[in-house]
């Protein structure tokens, strides 16, 4: 069915460009409860992501039993651990002191993988790039990420992570792929820069550094 499109005037271009300004990783969060019918509201928009051969591969673990949730915490240390031993000298120093996950507080937890036996799409796409589907997976998480911040949430995506003892421990089938791990939840404070950058680790680079012509 053809409909017209509507129009994204200024003001919404302006809003949009603040919205992608304010989407922040997120790691400090209030223990206030999330209502379900928002968190049901939100996987809805998720899921007008783009996907390969119309795929639609992510599965999605709500990760709630105190037991599970300490099996990812304890991962997370043992990972973390092995991460700061890497570095030396004054970045390692800094690397402690940051703060790098919000398993403590976050009141959602969401395990997000890629179904890669997923029949759905019938390869479409994919027989010469099958990653697609885990990039279609985080296409999919981009979304839900942006979905969030313009209800006030604040979301944080954990990589500090062992992927297959992740899987494991949540006991998903083998062929569900670990993409991301996140947190979500009411921010503890708002901020328009990114932790890294507020912290001294990384500042962003402008567009041109990694644009090239050919």
């Amino acid at each position: 069915m053809t409909r017209e499109p509507p129009a994204f005037d200024a003001a919404f271009r302006d809003k949009l460009a603040l919205l992608l300004a304010w989407r922040r990783d997120v790691r400090r969060f209030r223990p206030d409860p999330v209502a379900q019918a928002l968190i049901d509201e939100l996987l809805d928009l998720a899921q007008l992501a783009p996907s390969v051969g119309n795929s639609q591969p992510w599965r999605i673990v709500s990760v709630e039993s105190p037991q599970k949730r300490a099996a990812i915490r304890a991962n997370f240390e043992r990972c973390n651990a092995d991460a700061l031993a890497a570095q030396c000298g004054e970045r390692a120093a800094l690397y402690a002191r940051l703060k790098l996950a919000g398993l403590d507080a976050a009141p959602v937890q969401l395990a997000v993988f890629c179904d890669r036996s997923t029949t759905q799409g019938h390869g479409l796409g994919m027989r010469t790039m099958p990653e697609m589907l885990d990039y279609s997976v985080v296409g999919m998480i981009a979304s839900l990420w942006l979905a969030a911040r313009a209800a006030g949430l604040g979301l944080g995506w954990i990589s500090i992570l062992d992927p297959a003892a992740a899987a494991r421990d949540l006991g998903t089938p083998a062929e569900y792929k670990l993409i991301a791990y996140l947190c979500l939840g009411w921010p503890v404070e708002e901020h328009d820069d990114p932790e890294l950058v507020r912290h001294g680790w990384q500042n962003r680079t402008a567009a041109g550094r990694r644009t090239m012509i050919v």
